[in-house]
C-alpha cells in the first residue's frame, strides 16, 4: 500500500481571500513556513471582485487628520445597529487590532492603504455613526510590480463591475469618469488616458494591470506572501483536517496536481475558504424564501461551497447560524451576453443617485433606495408578495440614464441600445406600458411615481427618509439640489432593470473566539485551528453597520491569526 507523501509547514491557510492572506502574510513576516491552500486556479477569492473598502475605525491615519475617537463611539454606533445580536468579546477584539493590523500591513508589507476620509457609517441618525475616517482601502497596484509567475495566479477584475475589463476605484476616479457623461473635459481626457493604458496593459500582457480596490487589495497581499517565501498552491483542493490523539489539529489532507498529500502545520491550520454563498443546499436551509437554494444570485466565486464549515464541523466545531441574516444581501440583477453566459451585477451606487426608485411586483417602493446594498434586498424579501419570487425593478427615466449608470447599462457616451436589444433593460414610452412590459401593476407604478415626484421636487421623502443622512447625500449628486439623492423620474422614455436577491459572501459560519479560535461544540478552542473572512461567523450578527464590515473583519482576524500562530511554538 503506498503511503501519503507528506511536506511540513508552521503554518498552513486554506483560502486566499483577504482573512487567508492576511493570516499567511502575518505568519510569515514572524518568521514561520507558511502555504496557502486554494481550490480555484486563481487567488483571491471574493475579495478580488469585491469595492476592496475594510472598516477598520480609529486608525492612525484618522489620527493624522485630526479625528480622534473614543472606542466607546464605536462601539455605542454597534451596540446601535446590532441590538441582541452584539458580541462584546469579538467585537473588543475585532475595535482592539483593527488599528494594529492596519499599521502592520501599511508598513511592514505591499499592502499599503488608502484612508476612506469622506465614507459614511450606512445608520447616520443612530448614535455612534461614523462620518469619515473609519475605513480604508488599498491603493491601486500596477501588475508589472508582482513577479509573472504569480501575476499568472491573480483572478481577474469581475467584468461586470469594469469597464471593457479594467477596474474604476471608487471616489476621484470614478466621479472623473461620471463627469465625462457631462462632456466635463478633464473627465474625459482621465477616462482617455485610464483606456489607452487599459488597451496596451490588454495586447501586451493579457489582462488588466491597472488594478484597484480588490483587485488591488489581492494584488499586494500576492506580492507580499511572495516577497516572504509563502508557497501559493491554486488548484488544490483540501480535503480533510488531520488531527491526533489529543484532537489537536496539525495538518490536512489535499488533492492537488500532484495527487492526495498530507500536509502538516506545526503551528496551526487557518480556515479561510469563503463561507458557503455558492452551495445550493445550505442556501435552501438557511436563506430566507429561497425553497430550492437556487433562488439566489451570490457575487462570490463558484468555488465558495462550504468547504471550511465542513471540515471544521467534522473536528466538534460549532457553526453560528441564528444571527439576523445569514448573508451580505446585495441586489443584483443577471446581465446576458451574446456567447450565451450570463453574468450578475451588483446595484451598489445607481440606487442612491437621483431619479431612480425601486418597486416590486405591486408597483409600490419598498425601501430607501440610498441606504446600503443589505438594506435593498432585505427590504425586497419583506415586500415580495407571497407565492411570487423575491425580486424588483429599479426605474428611471431618460435623464437619469444619460448621466448615471442603470445597473450595467452605462451613461453617455456608452449607447443604451444594447442593453435593451439583450433584455437587460425595458424601455416604455410611458410609465404604463414599461409596467406591462415588465409584468409590474401599471396603476401602482403610477400613483407612486407621481407621489415620488411630487416630493421629490421639494427634496423630500416623506415615506421612506430618502437623503436624510450623510450616507445618503454622499451616494447621490451634490450638483442635484436641494436633495443630492432626490429627482423626479418623469421625462420618457423609462426603463427599468430587473433586481434580484443576491449576496457578497455569507455571514452565518464557524463560531470563533476574539483570538480567531475555533470554538468546539462546548464552547472551548479546538486547538491548532483558526479561522478569518467569510468561513467565520460574522462578528456584525447578521447586520451591515457600514460598508466593509466583511473586509475589515477578515485583515483583522487574518492578521490575529497569524499572530498567534507565530507566538504558540506549537502548542
Amino acid at each position: 500500500m503506498t503511503e501519503t507523501p507528506e511536506t511540513t509547514y508552521d503554518a498552513i491557510v486554506i483560502g486566499s481571500g483577504a482573512g487567508g492572506l492576511s493570516a499567511a502574510v502575518t505568519a510569515a513576516h514572524h518568521g514561520l513556513s507558511v502555504a496557502v491552500i486554494e481550490k480555484a486556479d486563481v487567488l483571491g477569492g471574493a475579495t478580488t471582485w469585491s469595492g476592496g473598502w475594510a472598516w477598520t475605525p480609529g486608525t492612525s491615519f484618522a489620527r493624522r487628520d485630526g479625528v480622534v475617537e473614543d472606542t466607546e463611539e464605536f462601539r455605542t454606533y454597534l451596540r446601535s445597529v446590532i441590538g441582541d445580536y452584539y458580541q462584546d468579546d469579538n467585537i473588543d477584539a475585532f475595535l482592539d487590532a483593527a488599528p494594529e493590523m492596519v499599521d502592520f500591513f501599511h508598513t511592514q508589507t505591499r499592502l499599503q492603504f488608502t484612508p476612506g476620509t469622506a465614507i459614511k457609517d450606512i445608520y447616520g441618525d443612530l448614535p455612534g455613526a461614523g462620518t469619515g475616517h473609519r475605513s480604508v482601502g488599498p491603493t491601486p497596484f500596477n501588475g508589472r510590480k508582482v513577479r509573472p509567475e504569480v501575476r499568472a495566479k491573480l483572478r481577474h477584475q469581475l467584468y461586470e463591475t469594469s469597464f471593457l475589463g479594467m477596474g474604476i476605484m471608487a471616489g476621484p476616479d470614478l466621479k472623473k469618469f461620471l463627469s465625462a457623461s457631462r462632456m466635463d473635459v478633464r473627465g474625459w481626457l482621465h477616462a482617455a488616458r485610464r483606456v489607452l493604458v487599459h488597451v496596451w496593459d490588454m495586447v501586451v500582457h493579457r489582462r488588466n494591470m491597472q488594478m484597484v480596490n480588490g483587485a488591488a487589495m489581492i494584488g499586494r497581499l500576492a506580492a507580499s506572501s511572495d516577497d516572504l517565501g509563502v508557497e501559493l498552491l491554486t488548484g488544490t483542493t483540501a480535503r480533510d483536517l488531520i488531527t491526533d490523539a489529543s484532537g489537536r489539529v496539525t495538518g490536512v489532507t489535499v488533492q492537488g496536481p500532484d495527487g492526495t498529500r498530507e500536509l502538516i502545520a506545526s503551528r496551526g491550520v487557518v480556515l479561510a475558504t469563503g463561507g458557503f454563498p455558492s452551495d445550493v443546499e445550505l442556501r435552501r436551509d438557511l436563506f430566507p424564501r429561497t425553497p430550492t437554494g437556487q433562488e439566489h444570485w451570490t457575487l462570490a466565486p463558484k468555488e465558495s461551497t462550504g468547504d471550511g464549515l465542513r471540515m471544521a464541523q467534522a473536528v466538534g466545531a460549532a457553526a453560528t447560524t441564528d444571527l439576523k441574516a445569514p448573508a451580505a444581501w446585495c441586489p443584483v440583477s443577471e446581465v446576458p451576453y451574446l456567447n450565451g453566459k450570463v453574468g450578475t451585477f451588483p446595484h451598489i451606487m445607481d440606487r442612491a443617485k437621483p431619479g431612480s426608485i425601486g418597486v416590486v411586483s405591486t408597483g409600490r417602493r419598498f425601501v430607501n433606495e440610498a441606504n446600503g446594498y443589505y438594506d435593498y434586498v432585505d427590504g425586497m424579501i419583506n415586500a415580495a408578495p407571497e407565492g411570487e419570487p423575491v425580486q424588483s425593478w429599479q426605474i428611471a427615466d431618460s435623464t437619469f440614464v444619460r448621466r448615471y449608470p442603470l445597473g450595467m447599462a452605462k451613461p453617455f457616451p456608452v449607447p443604451l441600445f444594447p442593453y435593451v436589444r439583450n433584455g437587460y433593460l425595458v424601455k416604455g414610452r410611458t410609465l404604463r406600458e414599461l409596467a406591462e412590459r415588465c409584468g409590474i401593476d401599471p396603476d401602482g407604478l403610477e400613483t407612486t411615481v407621481a407621489e415620488f415626484n411630487d416630493n421629490a421636487r421639494r427634496g423630500e421623502d416623506p415615506e421612506f427618509h430618502r437623503g436624510e443622512t450623510e450616507f445618503n447625500r454622499y451616494g447621490g449628486d451634490p450638483k442635484v439640489v436641494p436633495n443630492p439623492s432626490l429627482a423626479p423620474v418623469e421625462k420618457g422614455p423609462f426603463y427599468a432593470v430587473k433586481v434580484l436577491p443576491g449576496s457578497f459572501g455569507t455571514f452565518a459560519g464557524i463560531s470563533a473566539d476574539g483570538r480567531a479560535r475555533v470554538l468546539g461544540e462546548d464552547g472551548s478552542p479546538i486547538a491548532g485551528l483558526y479561522t478569518a473572512g467569510n468561513d467565520r461567523a460574522s462578528i456584525m450578527g447578521g447586520f451591515y453597520p457600514a460598508g466593509g464590515i466583511n473586509l475589515g473583519p477578515a485583515l483583522t482576524f487574518g492578521y490575529v491569526a497569524g499572530r498567534e500562530m507565530a507566538s504558540s511554538e506549537g502548542r
